[in-house]
């Protein structure tokens, strides 16, 4: 999908996965970013060998978080050139749907972006002259970039039905959303309960020996007529 090098780890065999009938790009895509990701909650763009999905390429697509609600594709399939009759790399994925089915397509992005989560679409395109109607399937993944954020989205489209005349956009008939747990890795250590904190005890040696006071009772206390003593000169005729 594009020309920067890959490491054969990222090659995953997905022979063994069963597609729905019709949309086994999105299967095999799906099963490839599975694998990737393992215990992790979202796999590195880095990781992303384009011979992992070799058999959905024509479908696959990366987007790049640009502002919120808005991502652009970076890199496209062939499949996609053909729906819109033109190149959409750079294009925003939302062209790709009809205005009334935009909103819906950037409220999602910014979900699977934050959250992070997966989503899946089942898609319409309203037929007309030289355009029959047609059902799509779009699956939405999470990726990290290099900075470590998740800002890039493995994507994958695929139309069933004649294209007709370019270009064709989509209406959104249902959509799924799941947030992304760890996979074996545990989950968020509990808070620590907060209790009251205790008083130290002192350390031997470091604290000196409180004296204590004790009143006198009534009985010790008594009472003089006693006047205190005064200083007498005496005077030495010597």
């Amino acid at each position: 999908m594009d020309k920067s090098d890959h490491k054969s780890q990222n090659v995953i065999e997905m022979s063994d996965h069963h597609p729905e009938t019709g949309y086994a790009a999105i299967a095999q895509v799906e099963a490839y970013w599975e694998a990737l990701r393992g215990a992790r909650i979202v796999p590195k763009r880095s990781e992303i060998d384009p011979r992992g999905i070799e058999g959905a390429l024509e479908n696959a697509f990366i987007v790049e978080r640009v502002a919120p609600g808005i991502a652009r594709l970076r890199i496209a399939g062939s499949h996609l050139n053909d729906l819109m009759g033109m190149e959409v790399r750079g294009m925003p994925l939302t062209a790709l749907f009809n205005p009334g089915a935009r909103q819906l397509i950037s409220e999602t992005l910014e979900e699977v972006f934050q959250a992070p989560g997966t989503s899946r679409f089942r898609l319409t395109s309203p037929g007309s002259e030289g355009r029959p109607e047609g059902e799509a399937r779009m699956l939405l993944l999470p990726l990290k970039s290099d900075l470590g954020d998740v800002s890039r989205l493995l994507g994958c489209l695929v139309f069933k039905g004649k294209i007709g005349l370019a270009p064709r956009r989509f209406d959104v008939l249902d959509r799924e959303f799941a947030l992304l747990l760890p996979g074996s890795e545990a989950g968020p250590a509990p808070e620590p309960d907060r209790q009251r904190p205790t008083t130290p005890e002192p350390v031997p040696g470091f604290a000196a020996p409180v004296a204590t006071y004790e009143a006198p009772s009534a009985a010790q206390v008594r009472p003089t007529d006693r006047r205190p003593p005064y200083l007498r000169l005496v005077k030495s005729e010597d």
